[in-house]
């Protein structure tokens, strides 16, 4: 089974329509393991607020669309064990540790580029 480490502003666009949806819609596979720093769901959460609030969703749909994203089979990693390597990789790459954080879940995992 192929594995890859999905961030919150690719699996938005499964409810969303924005450039690149059916991109990422394409892995919704079967064949496609799904892995997510635990964080990763009030980052969507975040997202649908905004849209919320910049009247682009009514809060109904909101979480209509926020109970269809995690409905999938995720595997869910919880982001405190991913920190040290993730401080780590931020440190050289001079980047924010939350987004170093879904780079260290694919180090650890071995997922492939």
């Amino acid at each position: 089974m192929i594995q890859y480490v999905v961030d919150a502003n690719v699996v938005i666009k499964w409810v969303l329509p924005e450039i690149h949806s059916n991109d990422a819609l394409r892995l919704r596979n079967p064949d496609y393991q799904l892995l997510v720093p635990d964080f990763g769901f009030s980052e969507i959460g975040n997202i649908l607020w905004k849209r919320v609030r910049k009247g682009e969703l009514s809060l109904e749909e909101a979480k209509v669309d926020f109970n269809a994203m995690i409905s999938y089979p995720w595997r869910i990693h919880q982001s405190y064990f991913l920190i040290p390597q993730a401080l780590e990789i931020a440190t050289r790459v001079n980047q924010a540790v939350y987004d170093c954080i879904y780079l260290a879940l694919a180090v650890q995992h071995n997922v492939k580029w």
